[in-house]
């Protein structure tokens, strides 16, 4: 699974940032985005900075993360209670399956 993950610039280096998220430290190329600022907020896939984000944007992706590794972690109590940036399928009613898929709605 390809998944960007949100990390904060710790320091920058020309072409590269210190960043930190999810318990690691990694150095990134930003070639694909403004340089960034100690304390702003990357996704980062595959060591390289894809795009610069919001606090809450990051916020929301963590959030979504821990909610992927409780579900794989089996932890189904946790993963209930975890709030994602978006609705999974299995949460949503007939009417917002419908409008996802582009189906028509049950009467």
């Amino acid at each position: 699974m390809c998944i960007g993950i949100p990390m904060q610039v710790i320091e920058t280096r020309p072409g590269h940032a210190l960043v930190q998220g999810r318990g690691e430290v990694r150095l990134v190329n930003t070639a694909l985005v403004d340089e960034p600022a100690a304390g702003d907020w990357l996704l980062v896939f595959l060591d390289g900075a894809r795009e610069a984000i919001t606090p809450e944007r990051a916020a929301e992706v963590d959030a979504t993360l821990d909610l992927l590794d409780a579900v794989m972690a089996g932890n189904t109590a946790t993963a209930a209670d975890t709030e994602a940036a978006f609705d999974l399928p299995s949460m949503m009613s007939a009417d917002q399956l419908a409008a996802l898929t582009g189906a028509a709605p049950r009467s």
